[in-house]
């Protein structure tokens, strides 16, 4: 019976989003902005589990920065933005390579041309804030087009659906097994990818342990992996949303000096390129998502409640930190 439920359920959700393929597109700007604050407005107060995840989420990062009320605020336009990503994501096939500048400006494209020679192979470090499916079309339209690993959904009816949307710019999306060798690949080639690098994962898959609000977390070093295999630098980028719904697509500086770098660090400087921009507006980020899973033994600030200690987590941080104390060491036997 429960299985006969879920196909069922599957296959109204495969219903509901064709639709939505249909439709949306048929509305304005305006419309859909007021669609996606009704749907993630209700969204917060419907999924109660996710929104104590994001209240939680924002209490361990700022502490007492921002009240209760402003903290309730906070996590319900991050449901909002989220929700208005993915009505956007339904309404871009009415982007157009001609078109897309009139919704979403750039700022430091130049950075993609900066030592990455004519092919302008590069990797993006990209992060769930603002509109990161934006983000993607917007870097095809822009001739960044690239290879992306795509994360397969529960209901496989959907995949086909959200690849079409996602590859329209010109991206090539595969799947997420063997993934990392497929983007190898294409970068020795001179080609391009894309990576979101916000996301948890568990010490056993490539992570590495950075400090993120001051709280340590397991991220991918994939980009970090890839840029020392290939070369291709890596840019860090978001797409911020900006007051007359259009957005901005911010490209950082590249990371320096990679080369006396390990992983871990490659990845802690893509983190601290972007963290200003979310201590500077919080809501855009997907505080719902629950970044950390893992509790050090020893923690120096309470963590959120759903946080729990790992031991492979806990010996991934501690040789991390011995490896920066031998850095620091060699650094200054250099300088006597």
């Amino acid at each position: 019976m429960r299985s006969q439920w879920k196909r069922i359920r599957y296959r109204l959700e495969w219903i509901g989003l064709l639709l939505a393929t249909k439709l949306i597109p048929l509305c304005s700007r305006r419309v859909c902005h007021y669609l996606a604050r009704l749907a993630g407005a209700l969204l917060s107060f419907v999924d109660r589990p996710r929104y104590r995840v994001a209240l939680s989420n924002l209490e361990a990062a700022f502490g007492d920065r921002f009240s209760p009320t402003e903290r309730r605020k906070l996590a319900r336009q991050s449901f909002q933005h989220f929700a208005q990503t993915m009505v956007d994501l339904l309404w871009s096939p009415r982007l157009t390579q001609q078109n897309f500048s009139r919704y979403i400006e750039c700022q430091n494209f130049e950075e993609t041309e900066r030592g990455t020679g004519p092919e302008r192979s590069i990797i993006i470090a990209c992060y769930h804030y603002g509109n990161f499916e934006w983000l993607s079309l917007a870097c095809g339209f822009l001739d960044l087009k690239g290879t992306i690993i795509s994360q397969e959904f529960k209901n496989s009816l959907l995949d086909a659906i959200f690849k079409k949307l996602r590859e329209q710019s010109g991206h090539e999306l595969v799947p997420r097994e063997r993934g990392i060798i497929r983007l190898y690949k294409v970068l020795r080639r001179k080609g391009r990818t894309a990576l979101l690098v916000d996301l948890t994962l568990p010490p056993s898959l490539g992570a590495v342990a950075i400090n993120c609000f001051g709280l340590k977390t397991s991220v991918t070093s994939a980009h970090a992996w890839l840029h020392e295999q290939t070369g291709a630098p890596i840019i860090p980028a978001h797409c911020e949303p900006l007051p007359d719904g259009r957005y901005r697509l911010v490209l950082h500086p590249k990371i320096a000096r990679t080369a006396e770098m390990t992983h871990q660090q490659i990845a802690q400087a893509c983190w601290n390129s972007f963290e200003p921009y979310v201590r500077a507006n919080p809501a855009p980020w997907l505080w719902m998502y629950k970044y950390w899973r893992y509790l050090p033994a020893k923690p120096e600030r309470p963590y959120p409640f759903y946080s729990n200690f790992y031991r492979p987590f806990e010996d991934m941080v501690k040789r991390d930190r011995e490896v920066e104390d031998t850095t620091i060491t060699s650094v200054k036997n250099l300088q006597q």
